[in-house]
């Protein structure tokens, strides 16, 4: 990796993540390179280029494999909270390394900065959650039928944990799964975005320094690099039993399909079409904040980013023009500047998908209320900044079907009791976050209940975007059915086994069967 002098403080922060005096490549602790076609990272925040990563080839990629599998003969021995103990450490450096690794988010991703130290910090959180977790990794005892037998389940390491991450979250949900896949016993090859691949090694760089203080086979973190030509290396590798894949929903359909055809695991967090639903009852100076920040955080690239807003007829109007009106404080800019509310899209193609997304809304009928478009001149020299848009539709609408991973709001009409809202909400294929604004216990509740929202996070008076490390993240429908992060999410990263022990002199059979000899 060799990387370039630039603004914002970044020379310094490459530095400090070990990123400056690196050759070209990828490994599996920063030391075996590779010969691959090369990846140029340019930020999308002045479009300058960060550095450059070589992709992994089939070789070595075989060569990180070996080096995986052979580690985990050793891990998986290991006692959870000594593995534990390794995680804790990993946790430590990320406290020492918060901010250049924050700063190099936001500059390589184009979340604000603010955004980019608070990732940094769900990657510490979910460490301190899983050295907790390394001394609770519980089974359960039964009664046998069968007298002097004693009955339990225990949970074992998986093996070999592969990870595909995605662009808007390009450090901490790896740290989701890999950290929990840690004190599991599981070792991880990850294949972060092709389009944030320094986030990816300068993660392996922190990693890579505890292995080798711990005295570890290195093997137990590994990183491969490329495009999907990689990602198919790793779903079609029978020695990887389970895939955890984030992005899009026609991605997680692909792998899904390729990882069940050998009888693999999946765990799929993928597009969501969120919505808020704003009743009556709400305070409205919440739902604002609720809503923007939803809608045009991370310019909209979040997976539980607010993409419909379903507000009552008899609110309508007024949350309306109190959510053009905030968006007419938002500034656009330079996502290192903490002045600023919104930073740019990931890359040009973003920006032609959000493009295409006002276009079609307007042929389908809907009324544009807060203008979009691409923002030129000084500071906007990439073409990746635009506008955050509001368009009022309607949920039919093919283009409100569908995720676009952009600042574009689409605010819903309803009549009737929250039963209409809720059955409008449900109403796309997608089903990961939702909420509902109200003071109203009884549509709280409803919302809530069995008949609610079908989605995998529901929220009341708070908005869809953001998730505390303790709970299971992820969604259903075309989301994918995924849980990673917490409660007990951590059973997929292990396989589960029923153990009887007879301690009698006897065998008698299960069922009352008779077989004498």
């Amino acid at each position: 990796m060799s990387a370039v002098a630039t603004d914002f403080g970044m020379k310094e922060a490459l530095g400090q993540l070990g990123l400056q005096e690196i050759n070209d490549g990828t490994s599996t602790g920063s030391t075996n390179f590779s010969n691959g076609e090369i990846i140029e990272s340019y930020s999308p925040v002045d479009g300058e280029l960060i550095g450059k990563v070589r992709t992994t080839s089939k070789e070595d990629y075989e060569k990180v494999m070996e080096a995986a599998t052979s580690a985990f003969k050793t891990f998986r021995t290991m006692p959870a909270p000594v593995r534990g103990e390794m995680v804790r450490q990993f946790g430590e450096k990320l406290r020492e390394v918060k901010e250049p690794l924050g700063k190099l988010v936001s500059y390589e991703m184009g979340k604000s900065y603010q955004e980019g130290l608070g990732e940094v910090q769900e990657m510490i959180d979910i460490c301190d959650f899983a050295v907790g977790l390394s001394r609770q990794l519980h089974g359960l005892t039964m009664h046998s039928e069968r007298p002097g037998h004693r009955m339990y389940e225990q949970y074992h390491p998986l093996g070999v944990v592969g990870i595909i991450s995605a662009f808007n979250f390009p450090v901490a949900v790896w740290a989701w799964n890999t950290a929990l896949a840690w004190i599991c016993g599981d070792v991880c090859v990850w294949k972060p975005s092709e389009k944030t691949p320094l986030c990816g090694v300068a993660c392996q760089n922190i990693i890579a320094e505890v292995l080798k203080e711990n005295n570890l086979p290195e093997g137990i973190s590994c990183i491969v690099t490329g495009d999907y030509k990689v990602g198919e290396y790793m779903t079609t590798d029978k020695r990887i039993p389970l895939i955890s894949a984030t992005g899009s929903t026609r991605m997680g359909k692909i792998v899904a399909k390729t990882v069940g055809e050998r009888l693999g695991k999946s765990l799929l967090e993928l597009g969501g079409n969120n919505a808020i639903i704003v009743t009556p009852d709400a305070d409205v100076k919440m739902t604002v904040i609720g809503a923007v920040f939803g809608a045009v955080g991370t310019a909209g690239q979040r997976c539980t980013s607010t993409r419909r807003l379903i507000i009552h007829e008899s609110m309508y109007d007024q949350v309306k023009n109190a959510i053009v009106d905030a968006y007419g404080q938002l500034r656009i800019g330079n996502p290192l500047d903490e002045n600023n509310h919104v930073g740019p899209l990931i890359d040009k193609d973003a920006v032609k998908m959000y493009e295409a997304a006002l276009e079609k809304v307007e042929e389908e009928g809907g009324n544009i209320v807060v203008e979009g478009g691409v923002l030129k001149g000084e500071g906007y020299e990439s073409g990746c900044y635009v506008k955050p848009a509001i368009a009022e539709a309607n949920n039919s609408f093919e283009i409100v079907q569908h995720e676009t991973f952009a600042p574009v709001l689409y605010l819903l009409k309803y009549s009737g009791d929250v039963t209409n809202a809720i059955d409008v909400q449900n109403g796309v294929a997608q089903g990961l976050s939702s909420a509902i604004m109200t003071n109203n216990l009884r549509e709280a509740e409803r919302f809530l209940s069995h008949a609610g929202s079908d989605c995998g996070i529901a929220n009341v008076n708070i908005g869809t975007s953001g998730a505390e490390i303790g709970g299971a993240f992820g969604g259903e429908k075309e989301t994918g059915g995924g849980r990673e992060s917490g409660s007990d999410a951590w059973k997929i990263y292990m396989r589960r086994q029923t153990n009887t022990i007879n301690y009698t002199t006897d065998l008698p059979l299960a069922q009352g069967i008779k077989f004498d000899l």
